[in-house]
């Protein structure tokens, strides 16, 4: 994290309601991502209110620490590294490519993961927090057996896929079902710009079809999709249709604090707004 940014850590930890961690070890790692998937929403509002989306680390920091904002995968991921790093954990990018629906793999640098390395000799650690409804806690990278999570039974395997083995990837299941392929090779925040500049513009990207906004609560997730509130506790599952705009303003700013001046709208189809 550059010294000269006006976002300090302390700033940061406010941010996410998380105090200065006496060491950066496995414990505090999963309190801060833990925190961190509470407070600042999984959100892809930037794409249909026309801003920019900028993958450097000023603007990624500007956006979730001093705008009080979220983002997805590559900004919410990219400015959680820049926090860990500066609270002494080793942190590497990661790039993965997200199972679709369809079981069809998705685009290269689809997805920004996070390896983690802590200082009390446990781990690696998978941190994620970019990746909507997925594991409350970090994950043992190495660890290729069931992984048992607040969210669900997770396990990482040595992927199968034509090719995959040659470079180490590892595919990362949730109760069975895979979730990403991961590739183990370090990357820079830079080489996730095409994949950033895809999903904010490509109209087959899920991200510019409906504006979607969404985050953890300590019994299940909130997400306001378009008009429609849901929120999910344990199993169960409640939808609540927003009628006027004021009432989806006003639960932009109730669940998720953000505060905006305007809905945003579903663009259908993409249009560039910066070199993300």
């Amino acid at each position: 994290m550059d010294p000269h940014l006006p976002h300090t850590v302390d700033s940061y930890l406010a941010r996410i309601g998380a105090t200065r961690p006496g060491r950066p070890d496995a414990a505090s790692l999963r309190e801060l991502q833990l925190r961190h998937l509470t407070a600042v929403p999984f959100e892809n509002l930037s794409i249909h209110l026309g801003e920019d989306i900028v993958l450097e680390e000023g603007s990624l920091l500007d956006k979730v620490v001093a705008r009080r904002r979220g983002g997805f995968c590559y900004e919410l991921n990219g400015a959680f590294a820049a926090l860990l790093r500066q609270l002494g954990f080793d942190v590497t990018l990661l790039q993965a490519r997200v199972h679709g629906g369809d079981g069809k793999l998705g685009i290269p640098y689809d997805h920004l993961a996070l390896r983690v390395e802590t200082d009390d000799g446990t781990g690696p650690w998978l941190a994620d927090v970019g990746f909507g409804d997925h594991a409350q806690q970090p994950l043992a990278l190495d660890d290729r057996s069931d992984q048992d999570d607040p969210r669900g039974t997770f396990r990482i395997r040595q992927a199968t896929a034509q090719g995959a083995e040659h470079y180490g990837d590892v595919e990362v299941l949730r109760d069975g079902a895979p979730q990403f392929l991961l590739d183990l090779r370090p990357r820079a925040l830079a080489d996730f710009r095409a994949g950033a500049w895809y999903h904010r513009t490509s109209p087959d990207s899920g991200f510019t079809r409906s504006p979607v906004c969404s985050r953890f609560t300590t019994t299940g997730r909130i997400t306001l999709s378009g008009r429609q509130l849901v929120t999910t506790i344990g199993a169960e599952r409640h939808e609540t249709p927003l009628g006027s705009d004021d009432e989806v303003l006003a639960a932009y700013r109730e669940h998720f604090g953000l505060h905006l001046d305007r809905l945003p709208t579903a663009r259908g189809s993409g249009t560039s707004t910066s070199d993300g």
